[in-house]
């Protein structure tokens, strides 16, 4: 199969239209060929004028390890252009940012999630675009967490830079997708364009992922194809209190980690409140000390989560049911845990961390009542991705 920039680069007549145009490069570490070579020097190589590049959170080398870690602008060493930082001084690109460049060129390896900032960097880069009057063309790349849709809707008045719009937390699009679906929500008069993958199969051997396409990490804790499915759950630890594994070599791979919390008892809890929602995966016990970030240098006891191999039911997989269980499972045996993490998340300093991440406080309230039922949670987020379904259909390019 071949990825978008792959195609671009194989056929003269999908660059014809760069002819004479200045180019701007919106890439980081997984953005390269089907060869491994980086698409700024592929681009370059193949005669295409590239005059700017843009680095999203993490930065163009993806050097940056955790969140609210800036990234300054610089001049590339090699070619002497300016490479612009989009999680730096601003998230949203300047008119200085926009000028050096005509067609705009995304080329960023998504994990399908709403929180992976670098679908909030795809909206802003297109509103600028119809602000300013320029182009923008996704190189299309696989989604590796497939077609299916999980989680509630983000709640109006809960935009972040982690929360672009109202979609679930595990939204089902590629990156070229979402551009349609951003465009026609939000009404945006934009020149856009997809360079479509060739071959892409999201129903296919490894559900999203291609499995004769080597997996680069697109951030520092993006390591590996479990992580990538575990993600739209894990990722919700980040408003918690307990480990979600950073400072360890499997991070956003457990449901928890604590040196305080007997992870065997939460997962017979887990089974016994709600035993669908283990479907899929298989959960192990595991113990890990963090170098770094939460419980440094402290032995904590979790749970793993194997989203792979002969454990992995793709359509039956649901991380962020799963994660919530998680939660729901500590609250129920410890009550009076401090489970929610109060701290500045991704610059919003007035709300909950958990309730920026859900787009909203409903699953929080949905944990922290104690007479909330699996059902509760599943009408909320049943009816939501219904909705999701019906309002990406037209959207949907493979």
């Amino acid at each position: 199969m071949k990825f978008g920039i792959d195609r671009l680069l194989a056929d003269p007549a999908l660059r014809k239209p760069l002819e004479g145009k200045r180019v701007a490069l919106i890439a980081h570490p997984a953005s390269v060929t089907e060869d491994l070579t980086h698409s700024l020097d592929a681009l370059i190589a193949a005669g295409i004028n590239v005059t700017s590049a843009f680095g999203p959170q993490h930065g163009l080398k993806g050097d940056k390890q955790d969140n609210m870690v800036e990234t300054a602008d610089e001049t590339d060493p090699l070619y002497g252009i300016p490479v612009f930082s989009l999680y730096g001084e601003v998230r949203r690109p300047s008119g200085q940012m926009m000028s050096p460049a005509d067609v705009f060129l995304f080329d960023l390896q998504d994990l399908g999630c709403r929180i992976y900032t670098f679908v909030t960097t795809l909206l802003y880069l297109l509103e600028a675009a119809a602000e300013h009057g320029k182009e923008v063309w996704v190189l299309d790349r696989p989604n590796p967490a497939g077609r299916p849709v999980e989680g509630t809707l983000l709640v109006p008045g809960q935009e972040s830079f982690v929360g672009a719009g109202p979609m679930p937390m595990r939204h089902g699009l590629t990156m070229g997708e979402m551009g349609h679906w951003f465009i026609a929500h939000f009404g945006l008069k934009v020149p856009y364009r997809v360079i479509e993958m060739d071959g892409w199969q999201p129903e296919g051997p490894g559900f999203g992922w291609p499995t004769d396409r080597v997996w680069i990490n697109p951030s520092p804790n993006a390591a590996n194809i479990n992580m990538a499915r575990a993600y739209a759950g894990t990722v919700m630890i980040e408003g918690a209190t307990v480990s979600e594994g950073r400072g360890t070599t499997r991070p956003l791979e457990v449901l928890f980690g604590a040196p305080d919390l007997d992870a065997k008892a939460v997962l017979a809890e887990m089974r016994r409140y709600a035993p669908d929602w283990l479907a899929a995966c298989a959960i192990r016990e595991c113990w890990f000390e963090p170098t770094f970030h939460k419980h440094a240098k402290t032995l904590c006891r979790g749970l793993m989560i194997h989203a792979e191999g002969p454990f992995y039911d793709h359509h039956a997989f649901r991380p962020w049911r799963l994660q919530a269980l998680a939660f729901k499972a500590i609250r129920n045996l410890y009550p009076t845990y401090d489970l929610w993490r109060d701290f500045p998340y991704e610059y919003e300093f007035e709300r909950l961390a958990i309730d920026v991440i859900n787009g909203g406080p409903a699953l929080r309230e949905w944990v922290d009542n104690p007479a909330a039922s699996p059902a509760d949670l599943e009408q909320i987020a049943g009816s939501d991705e219904a909705k999701w379904r019906e309002a990406i259909a037209p959207h949907l390019l493979y």
